[in-house]
C-alpha cells in the first residue's frame, strides 16, 4: 500500500491531463490568492515602509557582510526551525506540519505530473514520502488542533468551535486525511474510493482557493518579517522598541532588579502561581 501510486489509477476513469490540469491550477490559485492578500491587506507596503524607516533611523550601517550573516540566521532560526516559538510543543507541532505537508506537496507533484499511469513504475520512495508527510502533517496537526491551541489549553474553550481563521488548519487537515483515507480505499478496492476522491478534491480546492481567507499565505510573510526584525535590531532602531545595552552596566543591573521585583511569589499561602505559557 505504501509503495503504490494512488493517482495513477485514475486514470481508469480520469485522463492524466485532467489531474495535472487540477494540480497547476491550484499552484496559479495560490500564488493568485498570495498576491490579492498582499494587496488587499496591504502587506509588502507595510514592510517596505517599516524597511525605509529602520535605514532612515538607523544608528548604525549593517554591512554586507553581517546582512548575508542575518539573513541566513533568518532562514535557520526562524523559517526551517521555527524558532520564534517559545512553547516546544508548539513548535514541534509546527515543524511536523510544515515539513510534513512540503513532503505530502512534493510527492504528490511529482506522483501526477511524472508517474502519471500505471505504465510508468513510480518508484517505491515516492509514495512513501507522500504517506509519511501525509502522517507528519496529521501528527502536528491534530496534535495542535486538540490539545495545544490557546484557546484550548489555556482558555478551556472547546476544540470543536470554529471560527474563520481556523480555515486553513481545518482544510488542510481535511484534505490530508482524506486523501489517506482514499489512497486506502483505492488500494483495497473499495467501491467508496471515489466517493472519498470526491471530497478530498472539494477539500484540497478550499485549502487553495481560500488562500485570501485563511492563514496560507502567512507562511510568504513570515520569513520577510523575521528578515526586518533582525536587520533593525543589527541597525540600533529596533522597531522603536526599547533595548537592553550590553555595554551600559547599570541598565542591565535596573533590569535585574525589574526581574526579582516581578518574580511569581505564594503570597505566603504555599501555592505557587502556575508556570507562564507562552504562545
Amino acid at each position: 500500500m505504501f509503495t503504490i501510486n494512488p493517482f495513477a489509477a485514475l486514470t481508469d476513469f480520469l485522463p492524466p491531463a485532467l489531474m495535472q490540469g487540477y494540480v497547476a491550477l491550484m499552484i496559479f490559485l495560490v500564488v493568485a490568492g498570495t498576491l490579492f492578500d498582499v494587496v488587499h491587506k496591504g502587506s509588502a507596503q507595510y514592510f517596505f515602509s517599516n524597511w525605509r524607516k529602520s535605514n532612515t533611523k538607523s544608528r548604525k550601517e549593517v554591512g554586507g557582510g553581517e546582512l548575508v550573516s542575518i539573513v541566513v540566521q533568518t532562514a535557520v532560526v526562524d523559517v526551517l526551525t521555527s524558532g520564534e516559538f517559545c512553547n516546544q510543543r508548539r513548535r514541534v507541532a509546527h515543524l511536523l506540519t510544515m515539513y510534513g505537508f512540503i513532503l505530502y506537496l512534493a510527492a504528490t507533484i511529482v506522483m501526477v505530473f511524472c508517474y502519471p499511469t500505471a505504465a510508468t513504475q513510480t518508484p517505491a520512495l515516492v509514495p512513501q514520502l507522500w504517506w509519511l508527510g501525509g502522517l507528519m502533517v496529521c501528527i502536528g496537526g491534530y496534535w495542535f488542533w486538540f490539545f495545544i491551541r490557546v484557546d484550548v489549553s489555556a482558555e478551556g474553550g472547546s476544540p470543536f468551535r470554529l471560527m474563520r481563521a481556523d480555515l486553513f488548519i481545518l482544510s488542510l487537515l481535511a484534505s490530508v486525511t482524506l486523501g489517506l483515507i482514499w489512497a486506502y480505499l483505492q488500494v483495497g478496492g473499495s467501491g467508496w474510493s471515489r466517493v472519498v476522491f470526491g471530497l478530498y478534491i472539494s477539500a484540497t480546492t478550499v485549502l487553495f482557493a481560500g488562500v485570501p481567507w485563511s492563514k496560507f499565505a502567512h507562511m510568504f510573510f513570515k520569513p520577510a518579517a523575521a528578515l526586518e526584525k533582525r536587520v533593525s535590531k543589527a541597525n540600533g532602531t529596533a522597531e522603536n522598541l526599547p533595548t537592553l545595552s550590553r555595554d551600559d552596566p547599570e541598565q542591565q543591573k535596573r533590569h535585574s532588579m525589574e526581574l526579582l521585583r516581578d518574580a511569581p511569589m505564594d503570597m505566603g499561602l504555599g501555592i505557587k502561581r502556575e508556570a507562564p505559557r507562552h504562545y
